[in-house]
């Protein structure tokens, strides 16, 4: 997982670069970012699908080989269509190393330390995420073919790792349909939703928030490091969310994290100062990731009473996760480029505070009930 998001966060602080030498504007910066989660979306059944059959630890080599694979490939490509394509695999690929990991350790983990144990999980990826930027702006002044295929072939060393390491295959197969009657659920896909929504913001982000520090003077590590603070702070949060999680419930931390975006996306079109920017750039961070490890601590509690497998479960969260993602990337830059990066953002304020009423509404009618 750390590897995973590596790769996909390596791109934030080289994408002003690739629109300055590429020659595409916020639009094509917005199809670059979203070629990942698009990959993913495509990938997301597929790999609940190879879970389920050949078990989790297969999936992982599967996923991490390609998705290696893949960013040397994306190191050496001087078009804007080789990119996109090399991006895409990354993405489809990391359907199947994330379902399978997450199935992996979740398959292993006592129901009463779950929160905790996806939270620390998910903060070990928003490592990779954090130092993603970094590599990022190591690659922008090291070299990016160079840079990337190195780290690239060393992530095979991860490979041989896992398949040194036991693991035990499922005994009962699932087929997709499990899968179908599970997005049928209400509180299936009250928790997707909630997947969904801190994706747009972050796709959203990804896109506009280096753009726009560019324009304001910061260069490629600047913007790097400013990532990097953003991803230190979620991480620390994700563990803590999932023990919170563990304890109260996931609902509380999901209450809070959507008026904290409501309240940051709010902000974020209009400093003109690039310090000011940073910091809320590393505030919004901090404010999106608090929906995930309590969204999916929620999925996969409702996933436990309703007997769906594990693989499943996750590749439903990539469903939920990669349309969210690219939307916001390629959907708001998109929105941004014909008018302002205002735009979008308050867009997403509106989500965010429906969302809000809509859950206080729900548990004032159970608690009625």
């Amino acid at each position: 997982m750390f590897f995973d998001t590596l790769f996909f966060a390596a791109l934030t602080p080289l994408l002003p670069h690739y629109v300055h030498t590429l020659h595409f504007g916020k639009t094509g910066a917005g199809v670059l970012a979203a070629a990942f989660p698009a990959g993913a979306l495509i990938g997301a059944v597929p790999s609940g699908m190879v879970a389920a059959r050949v078990g989790p630890k297969r999936t992982v080599i599967v996923g991490l080989t390609v998705v290696a694979t893949c960013t040397v490939l994306f190191g050496v490509a001087d078009q804007a269509w080789q990119l996109d394509l090399a991006r895409f695999m990354q993405g489809l690929a990391s359907a199947f190393s994330w379902t399978g990991a997450m199935a992996w350790l979740v398959s292993a983990a006592p129901p009463g330390r779950r929160g905790t144990l996806i939270g620390t999980a998910f903060g070990t990826a928003v490592a990779g995420a954090l130092f993603g930027p970094v590599l990022g702006g190591v690659a922008y002044i090291a070299g990016i073919g160079w840079t990337f295929a190195v780290v690239g072939v060393l992530s095979l060393g991860l490979v041989a790792w896992a398949a040194a390491t036991p693991d035990e295959r499922p005994t009962e197969t699932q087929g997709p349909g499990a899968l179908v009657t599970a997005i049928a659920d209400r509180r299936m896909l009250a928790g997707c939703w909630l997947v969904v929504l801190p994706s747009l913001l972050f796709g959203t982000l990804s896109v506009l928030a280096p753009l726009r520090l560019s324009a304001l003077g910061f260069g490629a590590v600047a913007i790097g490091a400013t990532f990097l603070c953003s991803a230190a702070l979620e991480a620390v949060n994700n563990v803590v969310l999932g023990r919170i999680s563990d304890r109260i419930g996931p609902l509380r931390p999901i209450l809070a994290g959507l008026t904290a975006s409501a309240a940051i996306a709010l902000l974020l079109p209009w400093p003109d100062r690039r310090l000011v920017l940073a910091v809320l750039v590393v505030l919004g961070g901090l404010a999106f990731g608090t929906l995930f490890t309590p969204a999916m601590t929620m999925l996969t509690n409702r996933s436990e009473e309703r007997g769906l497998g594990y693989g499943y479960t996750f590749a439903l969260i990539n469903l939920a996760w990669a349309p969210g993602q690219t939307l916001g990337a390629a959907g708001g830059g998109a929105i941004a480029h014909v008018t302002t990066d205002a735009v979008p953002y308050l867009l997403l304020v509106l989500l965010c505070l429906g969302t809000l009423v809509v859950l206080r509404r729900s548990v004032v009618d159970s608690s009625r009930a």
